[in-house]
C-alpha cells in the first residue's frame, strides 16, 4: 500500500480503519482472537485479549521510508502507527487485553545536532556544520541520500528538506539505507504484561504472549531441554528459562539502605547493545548471545532525556534532572530552569538539593566515582549550583559571576557537602596556578585564588587521605580511612585503552575501594559512579572504539558492585544522561566485528564501516576511501559521517534505566529524566519522603 503522506483517502483505507474493523468483526468470537495488521498482532481469548502492534510492519512502510532514506515518510507511518494503538485501545479493555508494541529491528537513523527545544523535527540543527554548510537534525549513516559534488557534500541551502520525498543525508552511499544493530523496545500493558522486563531474546516476546492466553505449549508449560540454536526447542528453552525468572519476580518493597546510581555519560541503547557485542568478541565469542551485567537487572524502563529549553541535551541538564529531581535548562548545573545559562544573579534562590547532599543528611556515608574530572557537568551536579556547568575553577569565572559572588564548581565540591570518597581526575582546578603538578612538570594548577583546595578539603577530618597516583591508591587501607580523595589526572582520566595501570587505577578498582570505605557506616550509602564520561568523550570524538572500551570497563565495575553488595538492601541503577547519533548496522553476518567493515559493498564499490556516526570529525572530504578491519580496528580511527562537526553530538532519543533492588519496580515504562531521583529518594525515605514508612530488610 502507498505510504500515508500519499494514501488516496477516497480509495485506501487508514492503518486505524483497518485495525478498527478487524477488532469489531474478530471481537464477536467469545473465544477471543488473534489479528496481525501488518504492524499489529491481536490475541483474543477468554478471559484476555492479545494485541501485539510490531512497529517495524507497519504496512512495512516504516522500514521502507527508512530504506529509502526519507524521514519524512517513516516518521509520518509512525505517527499513523500510534494512532492505530490508540483506537485499538479505545475498542478493547486492559483487564483482559494484553496489547505489546514492539519493533522487528532498528535502522541506522540518526537524530541529534545541538537542536533548541521545539526545534522542527525535519528541520535544521541551528549551527552550520565545519564545512559552513548547513544539515538537518535527523541524517541517515547509510543509503541514498549520499550525495557528493565534486568531492563535498551536498548545500542544502536551497534545498526543501520539509518535502515529502527529501533523502536526509548518508555518510556511505547504498541503494537502500540498512537496519540496525541496536535493542528495540518492549512497551506492554494488560494481563501479564510485567512479564516483559529486562533485556531479552526477541523470541521471548512470542512465548510471553502464548503463556498469556495458555496457548500451546503453556498449557502445561513441560520444560524443554537445551538444543543448539539451529533448533526451535533451543530458543524456546531459553525462552521458558526467561519466563519463569519472569514468574518469580517479586517487588522488594523494602527500604534502601544503599543507594548506587552508575552513570553512563552518553550511552545510548546502540552503545549497550555494541557493547554487550564487544564484551563477548573479546572473550573469544560472536557476542551477540553475550549479556551484560545490566542485561541481567529485572525492571527497565526509559527515560525521556530533553532540557528545558533543549530539544537535544547536554550532560549538566541532564544531571541535575536524574541526581536531584528538577529538569533544567542546557549548560546548567543543580539550579532550576528559572536560571538562564551564564546568568549567575539568576541562580541565586534557584538552587536545588541533590539526592546525595540528601542521603548526607540522613545519615549515610556518600561517594563520587568518575573517569572524568570530578568537577565535570554529571558528577557536579551530585554538589553544585552553577549557572554555567564550565565555571570549573575560579579562572574560568566569568566578571558577572565574579561580582555577584558565584562560586566554581572545584569550591563547591569542597565547601558545599561533606563528600566521604572523591575518586577522578581534575587536579588542576583544585590548586593555585603556582603550583607544578606533581606528575606533568609543565602543568600547573588553575586557580587564581591562590586556594589549595585539597587541603581544604582534608581541614578538620580525621582518617583522610589523599592520593593521586595507583600506588598511593593501592596503599590506602579502607578499615582506617573514613575519607578518600585521589586525582589521577590533571583533566579527565584517561581512556581505558590508554590508561597506564602502574600510575592510575581502573573504574572498577576506584569503585570498589569507594564502596568498602562507604560500607563501614551501619546507615549506609549513597555512591555515584560515573565511567561513561570518556565513552560520551568517544563519541564526540568520532571514535567508536575508544567509547565501547570505556562501555565494557563500566559493565565490569557494575558487576563488581554486585558482588560487594546484596540485592536485599541495595538499590542499583543503571542509566544514561543522553545518547549520541551513533549507529550500529549495515547487512553484518553473526559475529561480525563490531568495529569491523560490512559483508557487503556500498553502492561505490567500497566497503564501509558497521558503526558509523550520523555527524562528526570522521567525515571525509573528496572520495570516500575504502576500508579494511585493519584501519577500522587502529585505536585512533575516526568512523565515518555524512556532515563535517570537530565534535559528534549527542543524541535526541530515550535511553534505557535498568534498575534491581529496594523499589527497583517503580521504574517501569516511559518517565521523564527527573523522575530517577525520586524514585532513588523514595527507596530510601529521604527527603521529601521522609514519611515513606517502608520496612528495614532483617539483615540490613
Amino acid at each position: 500500500m502507498r505510504f500515508e503522506v500519499f494514501r488516496n483517502r477516497t480509495r485506501d483505507p487508514s492503518i486505524v480503519e483497518m485495525t478498527e474493523k478487524a477488532i469489531q468483526i474478530l471481537s464477536k468470537n467469545p473465544k477471543g482472537y488473534f489479528l496481525f495488521v501488518e504492524d499489529e498482532y491481536y490475541i483474543n481469548n477468554p478471559p484476555s485479549l492479545i494485541h501485539l502492534f510490531c512497529a517495524g510492519l507497519l504496512r512495512g512502510r516504516i522500514d521502507h521510508g527508512h530504506h529509502d532514506g526519507i524521514a519524512r515518510l517513516a516518521l509520518t507511518e509512525v505517527v499513523m502507527f500510534d494512532q492505530a494503538i490508540q483506537r485499538a485501545a479505545q475498542l478493547t479493555r486492559e483487564s483482559d487485553t494484553l496489547t505489546v508494541v514492539t519493533a522487528d529491528h532498528s535502522h541506522v537513523f540518526t537524530f541529534g545536532g545541538n537542536t533548541p527545544r521545539g526545534n522542527p523535527i525535519f528541520g535544521l540543527a541551528p549551527k552550520k556544520a565545519d564545512d559552513k554548510m548547513p544539515f538537518t537534525s535527523i541524517l541517515y549513516a547509510n543509503g541514498p541520500g549520499y550525495v557528493h559534488i565534486n568531492g563535498t557534500r551536498g548545500n542544502i541551502t536551497m534545498v526543501d528538506y520539509y518535502d515529502e520525498e527529501y533523502m536526509q543525508q548518508a555518510a556511505v552511499p547504498l541503494d537502500s539505507e540498512t537496519h540496525g544493530g541496536e535493542d528495540v523496545a518492549i512497551y506492554a500493558k494488560g494481563p501479564m504484561a510485567h512479564l516483559f522486563h529486562g533485556v531479552k531474546e526477541q523470541n521471548y516476546v512470542a512465548h510471553v504472549m502464548a503463556y498469556a492466553a495458555c496457548l500451546e505449549p503453556y498449557t502445561n508449560c513441560p520444560p524443554h531441554p537445551h538444543k543448539e540454536e539451529l533448533h526451535a526447542s533451543y530458543w524456546n528453552n531459553k525462552a521458558r528459562q526467561a519466563l519463569h525468572t519472569a514468574l518469580y519476580v517479586q517487588p522488594n518493597i523494602h527500604k534502601a539502605k544503599n543507594i548506587i546510581l552508575f552513570l553512563g555519560d552518553g550511552m545510548g541503547v546502540p552503545t549497550v547493545t555494541a557493547a554487550r557485542i564487544l564484551k563477548g568478541q573479546l572473550a573469544g565469542h560472536s557476542g551477540e548471545e553475550t549479556s551484560l551485567v545490566m542485561d541481567t537487572f529485572p525492571h527497565l524502563a526509559l527515560s525521556k532525556t530533553y532540557n528545558v529549553d533543549q530539544q537535544m541535551p547536554d550532560s549538566a541538564g541532564t544531571a541535575t534532572a536524574y541526581t536531584c529531581g528538577v529538569k533544567a535548562n542546557y549548560g546548567t548545573l543543580g539550579v532550576t530552569a528559572a536560571t538562564p545559562r551564564y546568568n549567575c544573579r539568576a541562580s541565586f534562590g534557584n538552587e536545588v538539593t541533590s539526592v546525595l547532599h540528601r542521603a548526607k543528611k540522613a545519615g549515610k556515608s556518600v561517594g563520587i566515582v568518575t573517569t572524568t574530572r570530578v568537577q565535570h557537568a554529571s558528577p557536579g551536579a551530585n554538589y553544585a549550583h552553577s549557572a554555567d556547568r564550565g565555571w570549573y575553577s575560579d579562572s574560568d569565572l566569568t566578571p558577572e559571576a565574579i561580582q555577584n559572588g558565584c562560586r566554581d564548581i572545584a569550591y563547591q565540591l569542597v565547601q558545599n557537602t561533606e563528600i566521604n570518597v572523591i575518586l577522578g581526575g581534575g587536579r588542576r582546578y583544585m590548586f593555585p596556578k603556582t603550583v607544578m603538578d606533581p606528575e606533568y612538570p609543565t602543568h600547573k594548577g588553575d586557580r587564581n585564588d591562590g586556594q589549595n583546595l585539597v587541603e581544604a578539603w582534608k581541614k578538620n577530618k580525621t582518617n583522610v587521605k589523599y592520593v593521586w597516583n595507583k600506588a598511593e591508591f593501592d596503599a590506602v587501607n579502607p578499615a582506617n580511612t573514613d575519607f578518600l580523595m585521589g586525582l589521577f589526572e590533571p583533566k579527565d582520566c584517561r581512556y581505558e585503552l590508554d590508561r597506564d595501570p602502574s600510575m592510575d587505577p581502573s573504574l572498577t578498582e576506584m569503585m570498589e575501594k569507594a564502596i568498602k570505605i562507604l560500607s563501614k557506616n551501619p546507615n549506609g550509602f549513597y555512591l555515584f559512579v560515573e565511567d561513561i564520561g570518556r565513552i560520551d568523550h568517544g563519541h564526540h570524538a568520532g571514535n567508536a572504539k575508544r567509547a565501547l572500551y570505556e562501555a565494557v570497563e563500566f559493565d565490569r565495575a557494575v558487576g563488581r558492585a554486585a558482588e560487594l553488595t546484596s540485592e536485599l538492601d541495595t538499590l542499583s541503577v543503571v542509566t544514561a544522561d543522553h545518547s549520541h547519533v551513533f549507529a550500529f548496522g549495515g547487512h553484518s553476518g553473526r559475529g561480525n566485528s563490531v568495529l569491523g567493515v560490512s559483508r557487503s559493498l556500498a553502492d561505490d564499490k567500497k566497503h564501509f564501516t558497521t558503526t558509523v556516526y550520523g555527524n562528526g570529525p570522521g567525515y571525509r572530504n573528496g572520495t570516500r576511501p575504502d576500508m579494511n578491519e585493519t584501519i577500522s580496528s587502529d585505536n585512533d580511527y575516526l568512523q565515518q559521517a555524512p556532515v563535517p562537526l570537530d565534535s559528534e553530538t549527542h543524541g535526541i532519543e530515550d535511553v534505557a534505566i535498568f534498575a534491581k533492588g529496594p523499589m527497583s519496580h517503580l521504574f517501569h515504562g516511559v518517565q521523564e529524566q527527573n523522575y530517577i531521583a525520586h524514585v532513588l529518594a523514595y527507596a530510601a525515605c529521604l527527603e521529601p519522603y521522609e514519611d515513606c514508612k517502608l520496612p528495614n530488610h532483617a539483615g540490613s
